[in-house]
């Protein structure tokens, strides 16, 4: 669960320390639209983004029943962003995995990309596909979701 939080608590930490030098400097303004930068990159690489979790058995089991696609992900991945953000609300139709919280996850990453933990990942039908187009996974979402 700590992995997930280092990178937005470091983004949080450094922009608060950069804009208080700028406030130290007289750059009020600038101080405060440093901060609020900072805090926006925390926020969109921060677990808050992406809709809870599940765990990659429990994945294939709800995929396997109805259909919907499987997105393997971690927090910090900047693809995992833009896909995240690109599909917008229908990125709650998808079951999420984070591979930093779940070994079974990472291990199907792993086997999908050579070894590597390439992110993301969606597995449509059972097959995996590597950092998709967000519209393609759009189109493969089940009609009856």
């Amino acid at each position: 669960m700590m992995r997930a939080w280092i990178l937005p608590v470091l983004l949080v930490l450094s922009g608060s320390l950069v804009a208080a030098g700028q406030i130290a400097r007289g750059g009020f303004g600038a101080g405060a639209v440093l901060l609020l930068v900072f805090l926006l990159l925390a926020w969109m690489n921060s677990p808050l983004v992406f809709p809870k979790s599940i765990g990659a058995l429990e994945a294939r089991r709800r995929s396997a029943a109805d259909g919907r696609p499987i997105v393997f992900w971690r927090p910090g991945c900047k693809y995992c962003v833009r896909l995240r953000i690109r599909l917008g609300r229908s990125a709650r139709q998808l079951y999420w995995v984070n591979i930093w919280r779940d070994p079974d996850g990472a291990a199907v990453v792993r086997a999908a990309n050579d070894g590597n933990e390439t992110v993301p990942t969606v597995v449509v039908d059972g097959r995996p596909f590597t950092n998709p187009d967000p519209g393609w996974v759009r189109e493969n979402l089940s009609p009856s979701v």
